[in-house]
């Protein structure tokens, strides 16, 4: 019996696929746990509407994804932090005061989360930045640490 996965399952597929299932466990399990659908003419259309649904709403995630990674790659912002002794900062910069000065200074969204730092930034200077705005998408920002 041919069916239309609603949910992953283990050792059958993937969600939105069309697999082939024996009929007691289909109509035993599948259907009434609603983990699948029989595979009808309705079912299968439904079942494509869904992707490409999905298909578009990915892309144009992906699409404001490039935009914002071009917006930032064209800009810097500049934290000003408590310094000491031989351009070494008091404490460091972290990932969420560079997202709030991306806020602050350029107006733009970013989750503290998607911002990557090889090491903390624990001296003045310029630095590049990577954010991971997508799976396929990743901008460098500058980042200017200066002496409050």
């Amino acid at each position: 019996m041919k069916i239309v996965l609603l949910k992953d399952v283990k050792a059958l597929g993937k969600k939105g696929t069309l697999v082939e299932a024996s009929e007691g466990y289909a109509r035993n399990y599948l259907i009434p746990q609603k983990l699948g659908v029989p595979a009808t003419a309705e079912n299968l259309n439904t079942l494509k509407l869904k992707q490409a649904n999905a298909d578009r709403i990915a892309a144009a995630e992906l699409a404001e994804a490039k935009e914002l990674a071009s917006k930032l790659e064209a800009k810097q912002v500049t934290l000003a932090i408590k310094g000491g002794e031989n351009g070494k900062t008091y404490g460091s910069v972290s990932t969420r005061e560079i997202a709030e000065a991306v806020k602050q200074q350029l107006n733009l969204e970013i989750d503290k989360k998607k911002i990557v730092l090889a090491e903390p930034l624990k001296s003045f200077g310029t630095f590049e930045v990577l954010v991971k705005l997508h799976r396929e998408v990743q901008a460098k920002l500058r980042v200017e640490v200066v002496e409050a």
